[in-house]
């Protein structure tokens, strides 16, 4: 990123911190079933009543970025902010149709499904380029955190100079160690969460408005 480019994106946060009313747009990234869009509809359900999106068991079930605008979240000590949620599809450095067969889909769908991955996360990179003002990076506390994937996303964010939360979600499962998470990325705050059960989202909304306020 050039420096003028660079400049004008600090410059940006810095109007928006300004002048209060402008809402911040907070992209919801991370490996495929990571568990971005049970978050993203916790999080619009738990301060609209609406949701953003389906989940599956089937990956890539999200193909293209959903935006929810407009959502004022407030803590325990009377700060809040007003966000745009954007819940993004999964992250990977490879997508292949096979992998959906294994669900049961049929050949054609498998490709059609693995083509609009693949061009959902193209979309989801470019929102990261260019629209995104900070970033939720969800990780399933179950899997090791020491993906390429993950390393290398995790450094295209810092590269952009974004605020970033780590969440270790799936802290409900049996074989969940959010501690692997911590000692993969110490520079970050990780927040040990389960977005199916709710545990810890509170948590998780005190930091947003420390992290992105």
């Amino acid at each position: 990123m050039s420096f003028l480019i660079r400049t004008k994106k600090t410059f940006s946060r810095f109007l928006k911190y300004f002048f209060k009313n402008q809402e911040s747009r907070i992209g919801i990234y991370g490996p495929p079933n990571a568990g971005k869009t049970t978050l993203a509809n916790r999080i619009v359900r738990d301060w609209t009543g609406d949701a953003l999106g389906p989940v599956s068991e089937v990956p890539h079930e999200t193909r293209r970025a959903r935006r929810k605008e407009g959502i004022v979240i407030t803590g325990s000590n009377g700060g809040s902010i007003t966000i745009d949620i954007v819940d993004t599809p999964g992250v990977t450095t490879k997508i292949d149709y096979k992998e959906f067969l294994e669900y049961g889909l049929e050949k054609d769908e498998a490709v059609k499904r693995a083509r609009e991955a693949t061009e959902g996360v193209a979309e989801a990179m470019h929102w990261l380029r260019e629209d995104i003002d900070g970033v939720i990076y969800m990780l399933d506390s179950t899997l090791d955190p020491f993906m390429q994937v993950n390393i290398m996303m995790v450094g295209i964010i810092e590269s952009r100079n974004l605020p970033v939360i780590i969440v270790a979600n799936k802290i409900d499962l049996p074989d969940a160690s959010p501690s692997r998470i911590k000692s993969a990325f110490p520079q970050h705050p990780v927040i040990p969460i389960s977005g199916l059960e709710g545990e810890n989202v509170e948590l998780l909304y005190e930091k947003m408005i420390e992290y992105f306020g």
